[in-house]
């Protein structure tokens, strides 16, 4: 990230910590083996949630960096087997949701000019420390064995991959719509599920970010005579500010997929690949006479997903914005537009938020106090059709301003009270 943060760090878990009940674990069926022949899972069959979902869409960058470089399990070893990864993982998806009507799988095209820096920035860093590690990787070779430790073979793949060819315009994203295309052809002519299925490939070439693409046309379809108002939507994707595209789409039966969040696993060393160590501290296969490095290996479990039910946030926010006495008519989807918009202070993929907002402080809490009382003052919404109030919008930040220096000394306390406490923990371990 900048150093001015984007995104929305910490959304989701506060999201689901205030309102648990819109987290809902996936059901997975999985293959049955009769008489030694393995039966695969029947996706014509009802859906095991005991709803049917009509549109499936994929923002497929989500999908296709973890399978390409995944962190909790060795990389795959050619391209053939992260394409192989990538629809194996679509698959799963799709056994789980199980839409009828349409699926939409949308790759990131050029992004805004609004996200363009941040991009470049993230991507000539990431260049720039991978050349690092692969300098300091040698380094550290070179002297454990002027010192005779024994080291594992250097690897003969000198092919390293390089996630930034992830980016519209480069050959692998040329060679992963050609696959994508062939994974869809095949599909529809060999799995019952796919038969009555529409399928839109919006891959690399066409310009915007894969959510964005997804928003488009679900805008459209909602500008349509013919669209149905109780079409159930499922979005994969695990950035938190698809719970807030989602909301602004105002559809009622809106479902968004992720995985489930799982700390971090530890990693092996780069230079013996085993575990308990990192490289700088490594002592090559030596480690292997004294420690069990099977202890420190971690138990790799298959990675479970969960629904995040927008429907029932819908029903958390209509009680939190209830506004009685407004001497105005109330309107909740006018309000779930300005919660989203006051959502954006916090963070965004386009905006720095503003410091003296952070989610674990209470920020979204403290927004939406004040902006009960902006609408008692001035007799209306912040947003309308899209378009921003400014001065509506200048009077909650006015008096966000005079809370600003309070916010502040209180940070500051809470982090001497926390270096305090992890100095006195250091003393007592030393």
């Amino acid at each position: 990230l900048l150093s001015t943060k984007m995104g929305v760090p910490a959304f989701f878990r506060w999201l689901s910590r205030k309102y648990p009940s819109i987290v809902m674990n996936c059901i997975e069926d999985t293959p049955r083996d009769v008489d030694g022949t393995t039966v695969p899972v029947d996706n014509t069959q009802p859906n095991p949630h005991g709803i049917e979902f009509d549109t499936f869409y994929l923002d497929m960058n989500g999908i296709i960096h973890p399978c390409c470089h995944p962190e909790d399990k060795p990389a795959p070893k050619s391209e053939e087997e992260m394409m192989v990864a990538i629809f194996e993982y679509i698959d799963r998806l799709m056994c789980i949701v199980r839409p009828r009507r349409l699926l939409y799988m949308a790759v990131d095209g050029v992004a805004p000019r609004a996200k363009m820096n941040q991009q470049r920035t993230r991507r000539f860093r990431a260049s720039k420390e991978a050349a690092e590690k692969e300098e300091q990787i040698r380094q550290i070779r070179e002297d454990l064995q002027a010192q005779g430790i024994p080291l594992p073979a250097e690897s003969t793949d000198k092919q390293h991959f390089d996630s930034n060819c992830i980016t519209p315009g480069t050959p692998f994203m040329a060679r992963l719509a050609i696959c994508l295309r062939y994974y869809i052809h095949e599909r529809l002519n060999t799995d019952p599920a796919w038969q009555n299925l529409l399928v839109i490939l919006s891959d690399a070439s066409v310009p915007g970010e894969g959510e964005h693409k997804i928003m488009d046309y679900i805008r459209h379809q909602r500008a349509c005579a013919s669209h149905d108002p109780n079409t159930h939507h499922v979005l994969c994707g695990a950035d938190a500010d698809l719970i807030m595209l989602g909301l602004a789409t105002h559809e009622p039966n809106f479902t968004i997929i992720r995985e489930e969040f799982v700390p971090n696993l530890p990693r092996p060393c780069e230079i013996c690949n085993n575990y308990g160590h990192t490289m700088q501290d490594c002592q090559g296969l030596s480690i292997l006479e004294n420690e069990n490095e099977e202890a420190h290996r971690p138990v790799l479990k298959k990675t479970q997903f969960i629904f995040i039910r927008l429907s029932v946030l819908r029903e958390y926010l209509q009680r939190e914005l209830e506004m009685p006495n407004i001497k105005f008519k109330y309107d909740f989807e006018r309000c779930v537009d300005d919660w989203v918009f006051m959502c954006f202070f916090v963070g965004n993929d386009f905006l720095p938020h503003l410091p003296s907002l952070e989610i674990r402080e209470g920020a979204i809490d403290r927004l939406v106090k004040l902006y009960k009382d902006c609408v008692y003052r001035t007799g209306g919404y912040l947003t309308e059709n899209g378009f921003v109030n400014l001065k509506r919008v200048q009077l909650i930040m006015s008096e966000l301003g005079k809370v600003e220096d309070e916010i502040f000394r209180q940070r500051q306390e809470r982090e001497a009270m926390n270096n305090i406490f992890f100095i006195g923990l250091d003393s007592i371990f030393k």
